[in-house]
């Protein structure tokens, strides 16, 4: 007959699983915020391809109407980007016809979450800017 109280029982002991926890924990505290700010960054790029594909709408029109605000230009607004982070919308741009300035405006937690940058914005002689506090080089 055998012992049923064995002391060469294998397992994990309370000490051991709290161990695990904590460091699951920690790892856990570093990884979800640096993941978040690697999202945020990335959706920037939304911005990028927004204004520049505006912008070269508005070229095509100037090279052809000599205006950015032609009548036959087919630039409309509001634009989104292709996921939604960012939006023109059309009381945020100013266009006459030799000028413009473009604005997108982050949308949804990009707009919370992305203050450093804010909103980006582009003119007609390729001068790029942004809203926030941060240096326009790091935004773009």
């Amino acid at each position: 007959m055998t012992d049923v109280n064995q002391s060469g029982a294998s397992g994990f002991t309370l000490i051991e699983l709290m161990v695990a926890v904590a460091i699951l924990a920690i790892v856990m505290a570093i990884a979800i915020p640096s993941y978040q700010n690697y999202v945020t960054r990335t959706n920037r790029a939304e911005a990028k391809v927004l204004l520049s594909s505006v912008s070269q709408a508005l070229e095509r029109c100037y090279t052809r109407y000599t205006a950015y605000d032609a009548d036959d230009c087919t630039v409309g607004f509001p634009q989104q980007s292709e996921n939604g982070w960012y939006q023109m919308a059309e009381d945020d741009q100013t266009i006459d016809a030799t000028t413009y300035e473009l604005v997108a405006v982050p949308q949804g937690t990009q707009a919370t979450r992305d203050t450093d940058c804010g909103n980006f914005t582009l003119t007609q002689n390729a001068t790029r800017g942004v809203s926030g506090s941060a240096d326009v080089e790091d935004c773009w």
